[in-house]
């Protein structure tokens, strides 16, 4: 009797034994003995922020793509399992679960906007899976935890490279700034640039809040005139920009407009409304770097259109996280992580390291919009 308990002891503590090592397996997904490397993405193909979404998608497949035909990694093809967030927080929530719990995906790319991405790097941090935002920019995304990272650079930075070229480049005095309230990427963008220029010996004249239902501006605008600002700084997404430049326009305020990079997409809503403007981007077509100029001649056989920023910041995804599972030489999600971690790669949007928050150190374009074109005005090096 005493033996038959001990053989049923051991039998126990190997079944547990071995559940345990299944359960450690899973930050693999399981795929050390799949064909494919499996990649989630997450992005709002339909809503009101599509645009973004399926720019970003978009440039995400074509690095497939690439990478795909010429070889894969590890040898294996990539496997893309992607869902449409909507650019909302639940459906971001739950395109999450499922490409976790359903598909066992070996890494994430995505959110696209930041609010979704919010919802979702609670979550990714706890599973530690290694996620890349390509454009979420609101500061607090890489917080929740040292496995989220990002391609694009933060709003912070954006306000301050932005109130940095209006004193320097474009010798302003005076601001007014308007910011959406209902928007974190505004919001933040905004403080930034009010806080350096301030800082920096400027003055801003009007700082104005909206809602994110807003349609007529006028009565802030109106307020805004009184004031006679040299710059008009409007850190919204394009087609808001749009509405407002044209209000700018028919109140009659003569301020240079200037803005961050939600304003790829400005010149298909309101091209004469922002004319004269300038923006900061991730890149511009106008440059000609080799990486440049291949990512768009292959983006425009493929798509028939020139890519915006978010189709390159999409595309530089793909490539730093595929070169960081080459590196780690497999889909463990702490070797991935540490293996992005020391990213430095040349792609589409300069060439891209990590700082310790896991915000990208690279060159930020000045767009200049002329004759209804983005024209790339100049580049600047945070380094």
């Amino acid at each position: 009797m005493r033996r038959l308990r001990k053989l049923m002891s051991l039998t126990l503590t190997g079944v547990l034994l071995a559940g345990a090592l299944a359960g450690c397996g899973q930050k693999d997904s399981g795929s050390a003995d799949s064909d494919v490397i499996k990649i989630g993405g997450i992005a709002p193909l339909t809503g009101n922020v599509a645009v973004y979404g399926v720019a970003a998608s978009n440039g995400a497949k074509l690095a497939i793509e690439e990478i795909n035909a010429s070889g894969g990694i590890l040898g294996k093809q990539i496997e893309y399992i992607e869902y449409d967030d909507k650019g909302d927080t639940t459906e971001a929530v739950n395109a999450y679960k499922k490409l976790v719990n359903n598909n066992k995906v070996n890494a994430i790319i995505g959110a696209v906007t930041s609010k979704p991405t919010l919802a979702i790097t609670p979550l990714a941090a706890k599973e530690g899976i290694p996620m890349i935002t390509p454009t979420a920019t609101a500061l607090d995304v890489t917080a929740a935890g040292t496995n989220i990272f990002r391609t694009c650079f933060i709003d912070p930075y954006q306000g301050e490279i932005m109130a940095k070229f209006a004193l320097e480049n474009l010798n302003a005095s005076k601001a007014a700034v308007l910011y959406n309230t209902a928007d974190d990427y505004s919001l933040g963008v905004a403080e930034a640039f009010k806080n350096y220029f301030e800082a920096n010996g400027g003055t801003v004249v009007s700082y104005e809040g909206y809602g994110a239902d807003e349609k007529d501006y006028k009565a802030i605008l109106t307020n805004v005139k009184t004031q006679n600002p040299d710059v008009l700084f409007l850190p919204d997404y394009y087609n808001t920009v749009g509405l407002i430049a044209q209000q700018v326009k028919e109140v009659g305020i003569n301020a240079t407009l200037l803005g961050a990079d939600g304003w790829d997409g400005v010149l298909t809503v309101a091209p004469e409304a922002v004319e004269g403007g300038y923006f900061c981007n991730h890149y511009s077509t106008d440059d000609t770097a080799e990486e440049v100029q291949n990512f768009i001649k292959k983006y425009k056989e493929t798509y028939n259109e020139d890519p915006v920023s978010f189709a390159a910041l999409g595309y530089d995804t793909v490539k730093i996280l595929a070169a960081a599972i080459e590196k780690a030489g497999t889909t463990d999600y702490d070797a991935v992580v540490k293996a992005l971690a020391e990213t430095n790669i040349t792609s589409v949007t300069g060439t891209i390291t990590y700082d310790e928050n896991r915000n990208p150190v690279k060159d930020v374009a000045i767009i200049k919009i002329e004759n209804g074109q983005n024209r790339l005005y100049t580049k600047v090096n945070p380094q």
